[in-house]
């Protein structure tokens, strides 16, 4: 089979084979695309709603990265970004597979243990929150937001209560702590006296009823001191 694509502009596909490699899919997202393709497209998705939100933010925190294959969404937007996770299998997993061109800090670190020393000016946490239990929330929140400064953002993205009737079982399992928007808002409202809130539907972000949403995402603003 020859190496010259048909259509010229393609070639850079050859190039960047030869000379870079083939990017590896991060531990979760091989597994998700093996086992449901489509979670791919609405992960990534959710990625871009942070990267557009926080565009133009000089020091970012990701909590919760899990294998980090959407950071680099969110690294097109900011000037720097730090990713943290609980468990070091997932790190491991991210600095073997770190681009030198899409550089970041990732780090093994516990948000229920304590605040990232920075600060930065915007946090986000996609995924997360469900897997913290309820009585652990506070610290969760209190934590990212002492990682803030004073004018910091968060973004917090997580499965609607209602959408868990829809859920695999392996999400079920994991998912400890979902909320309907009403006790969303008052958990982001407990840190923050600013709240936005939005509903999403696979990939698509809405302010419809929130009820039906799949996912709630949470922009918190001026946050009130701990």
């Amino acid at each position: 089979m020859s190496d010259w694509t048909r259509e010229p502009q393609y070639q850079r596909c050859i190039e960047l084979r030869d000379t870079e490699g083939q990017a590896r899919l991060g531990l979760m997202t091989n597994q998700g695309w093996h086992d449901d393709p489509r979670r791919l497209a609405f992960t990534l998705s959710r990625y871009k709603f942070v990267a557009k939100m926080l565009s133009g933010r000089q020091s970012v925190l990701e909590v919760g990265c899990a294998d980090a294959f959407g950071t680099r969404i969110v690294q097109q937007e900011v000037d720097s970004l730090t990713a943290i996770d609980f468990d070091p299998v997932f790190v491991a997993d991210v600095r073997s597979r770190m681009d030198e061109h899409w550089p970041f800090a990732c780090l093994a670190h516990d948000i229920l243990d304590g605040p990232v020393e920075g600060p930065f000016d915007a946090a986000y946490a996609l995924d997360v929150l469900e897997h913290i239990q309820p009585e652990d929330e506070g610290r969760f929140m209190r934590h990212i937001v002492q990682s803030l400064t004073p004018h910091g953002v968060l973004i917090l993205g997580t499965p609607s209560l209602e959408s868990q009737a829809y859920a695999s079982e392996p999400s079920r399992e994991g998912h400890v702590n979902c909320k309907s928007q009403p006790a969303f808002r008052e958990l982001m409202e407990r840190r923050f006296h600013t709240v936005f809130l939005f509903s999403m539907n696979d990939e698509v972000v809405h302010t419809g009823f929130a009820p039906m949403a799949q996912y709630l995402l949470g922009i918190g603003c001026s946050r009130r001191e701990s």
